[in-house]
């Protein structure tokens, strides 16, 4: 699995932490799991994951202020976050700070592995370190 993408779970729920990671590594991908924002930080430093997901309330640390590490970094992996929290705010908080999907828990595992098949296609544009948005191409077509 040398070209298996990198992904690094942070969530500190054991059971959801465990189905998930199964579920990731049954799918083809590399997974490294971290069960607060401080080991999951740690964790992009070290594996330079090709996508994060993360939860969003967690002891120690949460989502969001790992959310802010990411968002700071020059390549940033993409992100889905996960949570049981309800409120709108949240969501549109995290969207603020770069993520590509938000998912609200529970979900069917069909549901995450569309998104993160959908995140890491090749198709999908970047977002730019520095401002979060997506980057455009700048081909122009030439008329014939």
């Amino acid at each position: 699995m040398a070209d298996a993408k990198k992904i690094v779970l942070i969530e500190d729920d054991r059971e959801i932490s465990t189905t998930i990671h199964g579920v990731l590594q049954a799918a083809g991908y590399d997974v490294s799991v971290a069960n607060n924002g401080i080991d999951g930080q740690n964790l992009i430093k070290t594996c330079s994951p090709d996508l994060v997901i993360t939860d969003m309330m967690m002891p120690r640390m949460g989502g969001f202020p790992t959310l802010e590490f990411i968002k700071q970094m020059e390549n940033p992996p993409r992100v889905i976050m996960i949570t049981a929290n309800e409120g709108g705010r949240h969501k549109a908080y995290a969207e603020m700070l770069g993520v590509d999907d938000y998912l609200r828990k529970p979900f069917a595992m069909d549901l995450l592995l569309d998104a993160i098949s959908r995140i890491l296609s090749p198709e999908k544009p970047k977002k730019s370190a520095t401002t979060g948005k997506l980057k455009r191409s700048t081909k122009k077509k030439t008329a014939e």
